[in-house]
């Protein structure tokens, strides 16, 4: 008999499959968007469409912290039996296991402050062209 393929991506044919409406698709802006903070505990789901980054079936389905962020991508730590493994993982292949509702209303918060102060600077601008004489320069 042959001996059995042992790369990295073997026995995966059920793990990183997806379903039939999936396929070819890239992941929602919605969970490649969302702003992972240290100490927050994270879903490991590869996602098969996207090689860079893509952690070893091992640690399919497994929960881990984030540690830090090093360009697009953070720094998991998750305990496997006794040891302590690093992975460096693109957002593409994380979920969150916190609620996601409290960071949308900060995101929310922040862009009705920034639209505030949007506005008032334009009232500032409109006065000061007032002030000079109006536009067109008559």
């Amino acid at each position: 008999m042959v001996k059995a393929p042992k790369g990295l991506r073997h026995r995966t044919r059920k793990v990183f499959s997806k379903s039939i409406r999936e396929k070819g698709a890239v992941p929602p802006l919605s969970r490649i968007l969302i702003d992972y903070r240290v100490g927050d505990r994270v879903y490991i789901v590869a996602d098969p469409a996207i090689h860079k980054a893509m952690p070893h079936r091992r640690y399919h389905g497994k929960v881990g912290v984030v540690v830090g962020k090093r360009g697009r991508a953070y720094i998991v730590q998750l305990k496997v039996g006794s040891k302590v493994k690093t992975l460096f993982l693109l957002p593409e292949h994380m979920r969150p296991a916190f609620d996601v509702s409290s960071r949308i209303k900060e995101v929310i918060d922040e862009l009705k402050k920034i639209t505030e102060v949007v506005k008032a600077q334009r009232k500032a601008m409109l006065n000061i062209v007032k002030s000079i004489g109006g536009i067109g320069g008559s």
